[in-house]
């Protein structure tokens, strides 16, 4: 490690995508100690990262990760970065049920808020809903549901060396920018939010270069997501855009109308207000831009022909079906294993 670190730390040297992926696999494997791992992540804290470092880390995670494919399905993650630090509500993951009520195969990767106050995990696991990697229980809640929760710790164990760290640490780091790329349900479709354009456009040059159909968004004032408060650049395989709040026949959002609770308790009422008919016009329209926006990267349609199918999701219930659904089978798990 003292070798990386000093290439590394020194001006305009950066890592091979070699190099980038067997740093971290030995990282994964303990091969460093606490100081030296602190050491770099907090390199990539200070400095951009490369497509080829970003590329070997990714390349890594995906090699040790329990892979969990769902081959036939035509599956779709919806996943944001993080790091954003805007404090919304749980936008992509109500986005990604209203999506599976929409007839879309979910395959829905997501962990523990570390640079945030309240990630999909912890929100989905204080409402019931169970985690595991057992193909059998996820192909139950893909195919029923509609929706599967992949939780990342249970599929990338190697990384519980990070962990303590990256909680430690409490601010976005480069595994903020690896986590929407390595579901090991290696989904055919991706809608990832990312905090910046840099970023942006290295996912575009990294998903070019593989079989996946993205779209990959980021909002001009700084979100993660489409958040209808200002335009939103979104690169596809085919082309970029500008969407704005207009594109889905809405008007544009406030800051304050999208923000997020204090605690999880409050995330899981927001959550739940929305799914039950009872969000605010801003939540519901924040939330079936995104889900529109995945619609339509998976049926190669119009996002506002996308947000319409949404909100038929969200005004029918049928969202709201898929999480209680999901509930009900992680329940039913829970009763076989007592």
């Amino acid at each position: 490690m003292k070798e990386i670190l000093h290439k590394i730390t020194s001006l305009k040297k950066t890592l091979t995508k070699e190099e980038s992926k067997q740093t971290l696999i030995r990282i994964s494997k303990g091969a460093y100690n606490n100081s030296q791992v602190v050491a770099f992540l907090t390199v990539y804290m200070m400095r951009s990262i490369t497509v080829e470092e970003l590329s070997g880390f990714r390349e890594a995670l995906l090699e040790l990760c329990i892979a969990t494919e769902f081959k036939g399905y035509n599956t779709i993650d919806l996943c944001g970065t993080g790091g954003d630090g805007k404090d919304t509500f749980n936008v992509s993951t109500l986005s990604s049920f209203i999506a599976a009520g929409a007839g879309i195969k979910v395959t829905k990767h997501g962990n523990y808020g570390v640079s945030s106050k309240c990630g999909s995990s912890n929100v989905l696991e204080s409402l019931g809903i169970v985690f595991s990697n057992n193909k059998d229980y996820l192909t139950e809640c893909l195919e029923t549901a509609g929706i599967c929760i992949l939780h990342a710790p249970l599929f990338h164990p190697a990384m519980k060396y990070v962990a303590p760290f990256r909680k430690e640490l409490a601010v976005k780091t480069f595994f903020n920018m690896l986590g929407p790329m390595v579901n090991p349900a290696f989904p055919t479709h991706q809608m990832v939010g990312v905090f910046n354009l840099e970023l942006a456009r290295k996912y575009s040059y990294i998903y070019q270069k593989t079989d996946k159909k993205y779209s990959i968004l980021h909002a001009l004032d700084g979100y993660d997501e489409i958040s209808l408060t200002s335009a939103t650049k979104v690169i596809t395989n085919e082309s970029e855009q500008l969407l704005e709040a207009k594109d889905f026949g809405v008007n544009p959002l406030s800051m304050d109308a999208i923000r997020g609770g204090a605690t999880i308790k409050d995330s899981a009422d927001i959550f739940l207000n929305v799914l039950h008919g009872k969000g605010s016009m801003a939540q519901n329209h924040v939330v079936c831009a995104n889900a529109g926006m995945a619609i339509a990267t998976v049926e190669n349609i119009s996002p506002k022909e996308g947000f319409e199918k949404a909100k038929e999701s969200l005004d029918s219930k049928k969202a709201l079906e898929a999480f209680t659904t999901l509930q009900k089978i992680g329940q039913k798990l829970s009763n076989n294993s007592i």
